[in-house]
């Protein structure tokens, strides 16, 4: 195929968010998610001080772990600034447009009285640790 027949997205590398595969694990390391989703790994540094949607956690020896999640995020923010246009202000407005309250995104929090958010905060804790273990238990696995 000639050159000129390629997509400019394509040519840079810059494969469509459908034809991304993201493997089933729990957490990916900053150069995983750089190959997966084809983005420098300072890119992605900078772009966790622009999108506070984007905040992968940090493993006891400071490296950036991202989930699944986070990896989806990635993806939609790397499709609104280099497929749709987008400025970075433009794609964080965006972006917050699809988790707004009215959306359907975080609604679920205003509906809950004092005593039934705390419960919910501590499950959700209790899923963040179990989650932690569980990749742990993962890395435990492999040198064995």
């Amino acid at each position: 195929m000639p050159r000129s027949h390629i997509s400019r997205a394509h040519r840079r590398g810059q494969a469509a968010v459908a034809e991304v595969f993201i493997p089933d694990k729990l957490y990916f390391r900053i150069g995983e998610v750089s190959k997966l989703t084809n983005i420098k790994a300072y890119v992605l540094r900078y772009w966790e001080t622009e999108f506070p949607m984007l905040h992968p956690g940090k493993s006891s020896t400071g490296h950036r772990l991202y989930r699944r999640r986070d990896v989806e995020t990635v993806l939609e923010i790397r499709r609104l600034l280099y497929t749709q246009g987008f400025t970075i202000e433009g794609a964080r407005k965006k972006l917050g447009e699809d988790t707004a309250p009215g959306k359907g995104g975080s609604k679920q929090k205003t509906l809950f009285s004092g005593a039934e958010q705390r419960t919910a905060l501590e499950r959700s804790r209790l899923r963040s640790i179990r989650h932690e273990l569980q990749g742990i238990l993962t890395i435990l696995r492999r040198k064995c």
